[in-house]
């Protein structure tokens, strides 16, 4: 009669040891990976196509550091210029760039700080952002950075067609006012614009390995016929 505490024992105690093991093996449940976007190449190549081909024409003027306000009240006088005595708004900021402008640089040309010049181009990086932000043909600021204060005038801008749609600067109407207008020998799309690009690349590298391997041909008839007259 004794054995039967001992079967009731080694039960209850199997059934203990199994509970255990069964909550050590338990399936760990799964964590949702986050969803990543697969890489474009294509996408990679236009950014880089963008980032080569986007550039403007942008003048500014250049105020003392603390100096908003007098900032302002200049914008507003540019401005008033161009809506009142039918100025067209580049003389009417570059009239302002000779006479106010600090940027000794700049000043004499009328705040121009180039034309069609590359994205990064200019040397204050606050006001190389700002060129390829601001609308086009407004008198923009007061933009502040590590030099002064800057009023912006941007009349001309490439590949930027979020901001600029097809019409990528201002010329100038019968009246002196200003129209917003297409580059240059017509609005190509970006695509366009891409393939043109790689075939002008390509055409340039078949020219260069003609024209090396011409040049190692004519190298190597050279120093055989040296070799030749040495002999």
């Amino acid at each position: 009669m004794a054995i039967f505490p001992l079967i009731v024992f080694l039960l209850t105690t199997t059934r203990s040891v199994h509970s255990v093991g069964a909550s050590h093996l338990k399936r760990p449940s799964l964590k949702k990976i986050p969803h990543t976007p697969a890489f474009n190449i294509f996408d990679k190549i236009r950014g880089d196509f963008l980032a080569l081909t986007r550039k403007c024409t942008a003048r500014h003027i250049l105020l003392p550091p603390k100096s908003t306000e007098a900032a302002l009240t200049l914008k507003q006088k540019i401005r008033n210029r161009v809506s009142e005595d039918n100025e067209f708004v580049v003389d009417a900021f570059s009239a302002a760039a000779v006479r106010f402008s600090r940027d000794e640089t700049t000043a004499n040309s009328g705040g121009l700080l180039g034309t069609l010049i590359p994205q990064g181009y200019i040397v204050c990086q606050d006001l190389d952002r700002a060129c390829f932000e601001v609308p086009l043909g407004e008198v923009c600021g007061p933009i502040e950075s590590e030099y002064g204060i800057h009023l912006l005038l941007v009349s001309e801008r490439t590949n930027c067609q979020k901001l600029d749609g097809q019409n990528w600067r201002i010329i100038r109407g019968d009246n002196n006012e200003k129209i917003f207008a297409p580059p240059e020998g017509g609005y190509k799309p970006l695509e366009e614009q891409m393939a043109e690009f790689t075939l002008g690349q390509v055409a340039f590298w078949v020219n260069v390995c003609f024209a090396g391997g011409i040049l190692a041909e004519v190298t190597a008839r050279v120093i055989g016929a040296v070799e030749d007259t040495v002999i």
